[in-house]
Order: C-alpha cells, then structure tokens, then sequence
C-alpha cells in the first residue's frame, strides 16, 4: 500500500453523503481515517483509498472503513464510503521486504 499524506480539509460529494447516510457511516468516522488513515491503496492517478478498521456494533466487531478520495482536486473529495466486514480482503500485511 502506498504512503499518502493525511487529509484534514476535503469535500464530501453528494454522492458520498447519500452513501453514508444510507450505510450509517458517521462523518467523524471518515474524517478519523482521513486524517490517520491506517493503510492506503492508490487506486489510479489521482484516486486513493484511506482505511483503517474499526470496532462497531453490539458485541463490538472489526471493520473496515474504506474512504475513496480524488486526490488531484483542491481540497481533496471523498467520492464513497462503504465498511465491509471482509477486513482480510482488502488489509495488506505488511513483509520485511516491504520495509
């Protein structure tokens, strides 16, 4: 995953606020993973992927929070959002090597 700089002001797309409405993500969510995001994935030029997990529900449970930012724009916009419980599909251990 590829290193990205922390986002602190960015604008949320229409879209992107209709999905969290609709998934029940909370902005102070996204704006955790923004800000600290524990990985990040470029998707292509000028579009990148903040994640990090994140305990929810009742017993708590891991997730993960994947926010989806076009990054070639001033400020940043997060186009989606979505939480996914499938964490080891998209969380990428990191090797010695990569180091």
């Amino acid at each position: 995953m590829a290193e990205a700089k922390p986002i602190t002001n960015y604008r949320v797309t229409d879209h992107a606020c209709e999905e969290m409405a609709r998934r029940q993500i909370a902005e102070e969510d996204v704006a955790q993973v923004l800000a600290g995001p524990e990985q990040t994935e470029t998707i292509r030029e000028g579009r990148k992927v903040y994640q990090s997990r994140l305990q929810s529900g009742e017993p708590p449970r891991t997730y993960l929070l994947r926010v989806f930012v076009d990054t070639d724009r001033v400020p940043p916009e997060v186009v989606t959002v979505y939480r996914t419980s499938k964490v080891a599909k998209y969380w990428r251990e990191e090797h010695e090597s990569d180091l």
